[in-house]
C-alpha cells in the first residue's frame, strides 16, 4: 500500500515537471518573435534538423507571444454506466448510482495563428487541469479530485466563429473511498484511494468575442487503478460538457486564419522506437470454478522495439517486437485446509516470458503522441500468455529523441492486463518539429 501511494505521488510529480518542461521549451523555442515579425519562410529554416539560425530573443513576460494563453472553467454533468452490481443498487442506499457532476479549472497554451505549428496541427492546445467530482452515494465512493494533462485540436472549421474540436485528458484522481472487507464491503468497483483518470470529449467552440469562447459537447470518462489493486472493475461515465474560455492575448475575432500559409512537404522516413517499461499488477487465480484474488503484487517488465514509418506530420505506422515478463502469469493455487492460509505458487520462469508481434498506429501532435497496438505472443508457453493483447499508449516528449511512455495493456479486448510505465528512445528521427529547437 505504501509503495502504491509513493508510486502515484511520483507519477503525479513527474507529470507536473513534464508540463513545466514543455511550457518552458515552447516559451523559449525562439520560433516566433511576434505576430508582426513572423516571417514564415524563416520558421522552417530554423527548425529542420541539421539547420540552425539565430532567432531573436523573446519577451520574458508570461503573456508575450509566441504563445496564446487561455483559462477555462467548465462543468460536466454525467451518467454513470451501470457496469457493476454495486452501481445497479447493491449498496447501502439500495438505489442505482447513476449521476456524476464535475467542475474543472484549466490552463492551456497554443501557438500563434498563421504559423506552421498552428496550421499543421489544427490550432492544437495543451495544458494542465484541476477538477472535483461529485458522485452518487459519495459515502461509499468518495468525492474525488484530480490533476491532469490535456491536449485538444480542431477537427473542422464550420464557419469563422464556430469549430468542432476534440480533447483528451489524462491524470490522477485522489480521494476515493475504496473497497474494504469490514468498513466498505459493497464497493466492488474501486479498490484504490488513488486512480488513473482518462477522458475523451468532442465539442463545439463558439467565439463570442475577441477574448471569450463558449464550448459545449459530449464527454466520456474512465477511472481505473490499472490492475495494481483489487477490485478494479473501474467506473465509466458519459455526459455533457460546457465551459467558458478566456483568451488572454488573442488578437483577432475569428478562428479563420488571416492569411494562407504553404506547409512544407513532410520528409517520409522510418524511425525506430525502443521502449523499456515496468510496473506491477494483481491477478485472480482459477480455483474450483471461481477466481480467487492473490494477495501478492507481481512485477511486470518488458520492452518494445518498433520500426515506424513516418507517413506525415500526424501519422506513424509500424510493427513492434514486444517482450514481456509477467510475474502473475500462470500463477496457481491448490486445495487447502479450512482455517489455514491459502497458498499461491509461481510456475517456472519460461511460463512467464513471452515474445510477441503487434501492429502499431500513432497519432502525432506537439509534445504528445497517442498510440494503439494490436498483437499476439508468438513465442510463449501454454496458458495466460497466449491471448491477443491490445495496447493504448501515451508518449510524452522529453527531448527530440526521448520520451516518457505511459501505456496500458488489455487481453482479448476486455480483460485488464498491466500498466506499461517507462522510457523510450527514438532512432533516426527526421521529424521536422516547428514547436521546439
Amino acid at each position: 500500500m505504501k509503495g502504491n501511494k509513493y508510486f502515484l505521488k511520483l507519477v503525479f510529480t513527474w507529470g507536473l515537471l513534464l508540463f513545466v518542461f514543455l511550457f518552458s521549451n515552447a516559451q523559449d523555442s525562439g520560433l516566433f518573435s511576434s505576430p508582426a515579425n513572423n516571417h514564415h519562410t524563416s520558421v522552417f529554416h530554423s527548425t529542420v534538423p541539421g539547420k540552425s539560425s539565430s532567432a531573436p530573443a523573446l519577451d520574458s513576460s508570461l503573456f508575450s507571444t509566441p504563445l496564446l494563453h487561455r483559462l477555462e472553467v467548465e462543468i460536466r454533468p454525467g451518467y454513470i454506466l451501470p457496469t457493476n452490481p454495486f452501481l445497479k443498487g447493491e449498496n447501502n442506499s439500495g438505489d442505482p448510482i447513476w449521476s456524476s457532476f464535475s467542475q474543472h479549472l484549466k490552463y492551456s497554451f497554443r501557438f500563434y495563428p498563421n504559423t506552421y505549428t498552428d496550421k499543421i496541427y489544427g490550432a492544437a492546445y495543451q495544458g494542465i487541469g484541476f477538477a472535483h467530482y461529485h458522485l452518487g452515494q459519495a459515502e461509499e465512493l468518495g468525492s474525488p479530485f484530480m490533476f491532469y494533462l490535456f491536449q485538444g485540436a480542431r477537427i473542422s472549421q464550420i464557419n469563422p466563429k464556430l469549430s468542432l474540436n476534440y480533447e483528451w485528458n489524462f491524470g490522477l484522481s485522489f480521494g476515493w473511498k475504496p473497497y474494504d472487507f469490514e468498513f466498505n464491503p459493497n464497493n466492488t468497483v474501486i479498490g484504490s484511494k488513488s486512480n488513473a483518470y482518462i477522458n475523451t470529449n468532442f465539442y463545439f467552440s463558439w467565439m463570442l468575442s475577441r477574448k471569450l469562447d463558449f464550448n459545449a459537447g459530449v464527454a466520456l470518462t474512465h477511472f481505473s487503478n490499472g490492475n495494481t489493486k483489487f477490485p478494479n472493475a473501474g467506473l465509466n461515465t458519459v455526459g455533457m460538457k460546457a465551459g467558458l474560455v478566456y483568451n488572454f492575448n488573442r488578437k483577432n475575432n475569428s478562428h479563420t486564419p488571416s492569411s494562407q500559409l504553404s506547409i512544407p512537404d513532410f520528409p517520409r522516413h522510418i524511425s525506430y522506437d525502443l521502449v523499456l517499461f515496468g510496473s506491477w499488477r494483481r491477478t485472480g487465480v482459477d480455483f474450483m470454478d471461481a477466481q480467487v484474488a492473490s494477495p501478492e503484487a507481481y512485477p511486470v517488465l518488458g520492452f518494445c522495439f518498433a520500426p515506424m514509418y513516418n507517413y506525415g506530420y500526424k501519422l506513424r505506422l509500424g510493427i513492434s517486437l514486444d517482450g514481456f515478463y509477467d510475474g502473475s502469469a500462470n500463477v496457481y493455487t491448490q486445495d487447502y485446509i479450512a482455517g489455514t492460509e491459502q497458498q499461491f505458487f509461481k510456475p517456472p520462469l519460461n511460463e512467464q516470458l513471452a515474445l510477441g508481434l503487434s501492429g502499431r498506429v500513432e497519432y502525432v501532435m506537439p509534445y504528445f503522441t497517442v498510440g494503439l497496438g494490436l498483437g499476439k505472443n508468438v513465442l510463449c508457453s501454454e496458458g495466460d500468455m497466449q491471448a491477443l493483447y491490445q495496447i493504448l499508449a501515451l508518449k510524452v516528449e522529453i527531448t527530440r529523441s526521448s520520451f516518457v511512455h505511459i501505456g496500458y495493456s488489455l487481453q482479448d479486448f476486455h480483460t485488464p492486463n498491466f500498466l506499461m510505465l517507462g522510457l523510450g528512445f527514438r532512432l533516426n528521427n527526421q521529424y521536422p518539429t516547428f514547436y521546439r529547437k
